[in-house]
């Protein structure tokens, strides 16, 4: 399909008090609304020992119950902590969820910033841009080598071979999320593209993309084809109904993310532990589906943005109004993504 993708994400994060059974049975009923109305994509994240009082579904199995119900959506891991787990893990997971995708899912990952997550695995954060390194390159190598020697202090191979191989062709496409200038270096040396991530201001995310395609030409590297970035959305009859129903949940999710160390990780100018208005301001789309594609729209124009990944149901929220969301992005904004078309990335010039 030709202009804009639009995927939705499906963490499942919910309060300890809650079922997670029925709460299962809910994210399957929007994966179903998204089949049914036309949607990409999508995407479900990673975190280990939740804190503030919720809990989550593991990524990899979730990903696999949901793809039942998925049709043709492309599945999307995103994002793997890829400094937790072994190279050989990796590879064989991501090639085992090709698989049960019939060859059309997206591999998500990132370096986490969670030290509890860290201390849990045996990970000394100091050594999380080595091992995310190791997991990534190593994972490849067994993907598209017929035998694989490497040693370090996490992995010993010794002509290993990994019988079970991707669908795609050498493997599934790796979308990196990058912060920082070193990462951004990462992303374009190991990844396959830059995934922008929806706690920068737009701004931040024209310094990222301009930065990213200065490595790929110092690599000789081109241009990716998918250009995909997440977005927290709410889209509603009108602004105020969007604030009503969203902000309350949108504000807490940011109050968590502050408590999980998500702050420190970010630069200097980007810091999430502000005021819910100020967090507003270039980060979140909310409002009427005219709001929200007036707020879209730069994305696709400036950015050149080629899949968006929608975040519309957040904790504690009714699923009831995050159906409400779906189905009105699903009538008023899909069509026009669907008919956009992306800036090319070598038009982009700030």
């Amino acid at each position: 399909m030709s202009g804009v993708k639009a995927g939705i994400m499906v963490s499942n994060q919910q309060f300890e008090t809650e079922d997670m059974v029925s709460k299962l049975e809910e994210q399957i009923v929007m994966v179903r609304m998204a089949r049914d109305r036309g949607w990409d994509s999508y995407f479900a994240g990673q975190h280990y020992l939740n804190e503030g009082g919720n809990q989550g579904l593991q990524v990899v199995p979730y990903l696999a119950r949901l793809a039942s119900d998925a049709g043709d959506m492309t599945m999307g891991v995103g994002l793997l902590l890829a400094p937790l787990h072994n190279p050989v893990y990796t590879a064989e997971t991501i090639a085992t969820l090709d698989v049960i995708s019939r060859g059309n899912m997206v591999f998500g990952v990132g370096l986490g910033y969670r030290t509890v997550e860290f201390d849990a695995f045996g990970v000394r954060k100091g050594q999380r841009v080595q091992r995310f390194e190791e997991c990534v390159a190593v994972a490849k190598r067994l993907w598209t080598e017929d035998k694989v020697s490497y040693e370090s202090e996490t992995c010993i191979l010794k002509d290993a071979h990994l019988s079970l191989r991707c669908v795609q062709k050498p493997h599934p496409p790796i979308w990196m999320a990058a912060k920082h200038p070193n990462a951004i270096r990462r992303t374009a040396e190991l990844g396959d593209c830059l995934y922008h991530s929806p706690k920068a201001t737009f701004a931040t995310h024209k310094q990222r993309l301009k930065l990213y395609k200065e490595e790929l030409g110092k690599l000789g590297k081109p241009l990716p084809k998918e250009n995909p970035c997440r977005i927290e959305i709410y889209c509603a009859k009108d602004r105020n109904t969007a604030m009503k129903l969203a902000g309350p949940y949108i504000s807490e999710k940011y109050k968590a993310y502050a408590q999980w160390e998500s702050d420190k990780a970010m630069p200097e100018h980007e810091r999430i532990n502000k005021s819910f208005e100020e967090l507003m301001q270039d980060r979140f789309v909310i409002g009427s589906p005219e709001d929200c594609w007036n707020q879209l729209e730069p994305y696709i124009r400036e950015l050149g943005i080629t899949h968006f990944v929608f975040r519309t149901h957040f904790l504690g929220m009714p699923l009831s109004s995050a159906l409400a969301s779906m189905r009105l992005m699903s009538e008023e904004l899909l069509p026009a993504l669907h008919k956009a078309t992306p800036t090319p990335l070598d038009q982009i010039t700030s």
